[in-house]
């Protein structure tokens, strides 16, 4: 809340002089040095439980980390396929989408397939980024997701966040029955693995949600039925 300070009221001799302020503010300062100097803290990482004589919230990184909310999602990661390689095509829609461009690809043809491209290069700028979450709504292979529930790690030089396809690609395989890959075959993959694939294929939801993709951590329904029951 805002104090009232009138503007017309001239200053007392106190407010005048300065140095009574002055001595108070130092008094302040100094009380809270010294209570955070002899008195512990609780060390909940979480700042709104913080309870004790010391009034000191500092988070003392890395050690303690305060825990982010149901509906971080984290930065990117590339997709696989069973086989291990990029579910990503190298269409470009992420790097068209992306507002801060900060996607660069590189595609690259399948040896043996005129029509199947895979990004030879996939390199994303993590101090461009903006988290935004475009590319991700972009894709048409859920060929990357930004579920990791992480955020860019310190690095002392600029070239560490540079992240490549060997860095972003990691997490569960994911298999569509309609992957074009599995539909009409690839020659890069041997016939007992193509079928493992198959196998393993489920089909692509209809309806375009957080669900359909699986996101672990992240649901848009449990986040709705929580801002429902906090309403009541």
């Amino acid at each position: 809340m805002p104090y009232d300070l009138p503007h017309d009221r001239p200053l007392t001799l106190r407010e005048r002089i300065y140095l009574p302020e002055v001595l108070a503010g130092l008094g302040i300062v100094t009380r809270h040095f010294l209570r955070n100097l002899f008195f512990s803290r609780d060390a909940n990482p979480d700042i709104l439980a913080r309870k004790g004589l010391s009034q000191n919230v500092t988070v003392q990184y890395p050690e303690e980390k305060q825990p982010y909310p149901p509906g971080y999602r984290g930065l990117h990661r590339l997709v696989p396929r069973e086989d291990g390689k990029p579910r990503c095509v190298a269409c470009y829609m992420c790097a068209t989408a992306c507002p801060a461009q900060c996607i660069y690809i590189e595609a690259g043809e399948v040896p043996g397939d005129p029509i199947e491209k895979y990004p030879t290069k996939f390199v994303i700028d993590e101090l461009r980024c903006v988290v935004c979450g475009f590319c991700v709504e972009a894709c048409p292979k859920d060929a990357i997701r930004m579920d990791t529930g992480e955020h860019a790690p310190p690095s002392y030089e600029r070239k560490d966040q540079i992240w490549d396809e060997k860095r972003l690609l990691r997490g569960a395989p994911v298999s569509y029955q309609y992957d074009p890959w599995l539909r009409r075959g690839a020659p890069s993959i041997p016939p007992a693995d193509l079928e493992k694939m198959r196998a393993a294929a489920k089909p692509f939801h209809t309806v375009a949600t957080d669900e359909a993709s699986q996101t672990p951590g992240f649901s848009v329904k449990a986040l709705a039925a929580e801002a429902k029951s906090r309403g009541r």
